[in-house]
């Protein structure tokens, strides 16, 4: 099993305040860090932790072999948490964690296809049984198309470019590796770009896996789920980990714990008006501490978010 580091770890489990007969859900089991520190948290309570990776499945259940009997692994993703749930007789849950970072062992798997550091087939799909991979996207999408995804999912400022350099190569042949991909990004790119600190490729690469795993889609889809499950006092705590997620998380938790706005010109009682069911934990994000930035680099983009409910 490669090493995974676990972000906001005792952050972001310390903010579910667990109960030992709690029902809680990691949305995103990944290697198991946070699902094991729940569990060891329980008694009598259940975990319920969702993944689509076979493979974080199959190393989880090792990890997870302590506390086997507290923790129930589904493979699905945590948008379906609601119906998968229901069908397992659970109607009300008092705690969900959301790590949204793709796991160490994915990026650091060179068979996967999502990282520009490794040749491999362009693939990254999170669930291995979906038709539709990067492979697909980038050879087989109208130029528009692609310039659009890029911008949307990667803010690239040079998506035009990058994409009629795509489609310039494809025409040759089909770009079947991360390399391949990597050396066409370059073509497109600026030199004034190229010579900046950070990989060229980044911002399209992280377009192109968000774009295959459908993760924005799903992310407002489980946040909603996750809140419809809510049980009172119950919390949620969302890890982000780039600034499209972070907009959506922030933005769904502002709504949920602010007060529905009232014309002014209508006479209303305080008591008349609707308090929100929701509150913010903290108005700004809980970043790491300079003690996790030091051993794991990957943390320094990382956000956490917690909102607790506090009415029916």
């Amino acid at each position: 099993m490669i090493k995974h580091y676990s972000v906001l770890l005792k952050e972001s489990v310390d903010a579910l305040n667990c109960r030992p007969d709690g029902i809680y859900v990691d949305g995103t089991l990944g290697r198991g860090g946070h699902s094991l520190e729940i569990a060891r948290r329980l008694k009598t309570g259940q975990l319920y932790a969702f993944d689509l990776d076979e493979q974080a499945l199959t190393e989880s259940r090792q990890r997870l072999a302590e506390v086997a009997d507290r923790v129930t692994l589904i493979r699905a993703n945590f948008a379906q948490m609601q119906d998968e749930l229901n069908q397992r007789g659970v109607y009300g849950v008092d705690g969900v964690v959301m790590d949204l970072g793709v796991s160490s062992p994915q990026f650091d798997d060179a068979q996967r296809g999502f990282s520009y550091r490794y040749e491999a087939q362009l693939d990254m799909r999170m669930d291995q049984s979906q038709p539709i991979s990067a492979w697909n996207l980038v050879n087989e999408l109208e130029e528009k198309e692609l310039s659009a995804l890029l911008w949307k999912y990667g803010e690239e400022s040079y998506s035009r470019s990058i994409a009629r350099q795509i489609v310039k190569a494809r025409a040759v042949g089909p770009i079947n590796t991360t390399f391949e991909l990597v050396d066409v990004i370059k073509k497109a790119l600026p030199a004034k770009v190229l010579n900046k600190k950070g990989h060229p490729a980044k911002q399209t690469f992280q377009a192109l896996r968000i774009a295959v795993n459908r993760e924005l889609d799903s992310l407002e889809t489980g946040l909603q789920a996750a809140m419809s499950l809510l049980n009172l006092n119950g919390r949620i705590a969302v890890i982000t980990f780039h600034s499209l997620e972070d907009r959506i998380v922030k933005e769904a938790f502002r709504q949920a714990s602010s007060v529905e706005k009232i014309d002014p010109r209508i006479p209303l009682l305080p008591s008349q008006i609707t308090q929100p069911k929701f509150r913010l934990i903290s108005r700004k994000p809980i970043l790491p501490s300079g003690e996790e930035l030091a051993e794991n680099n990957r943390s320094h983009s990382a956000k956490l978010r917690v909102l607790e409910r506090i009415g029916d």
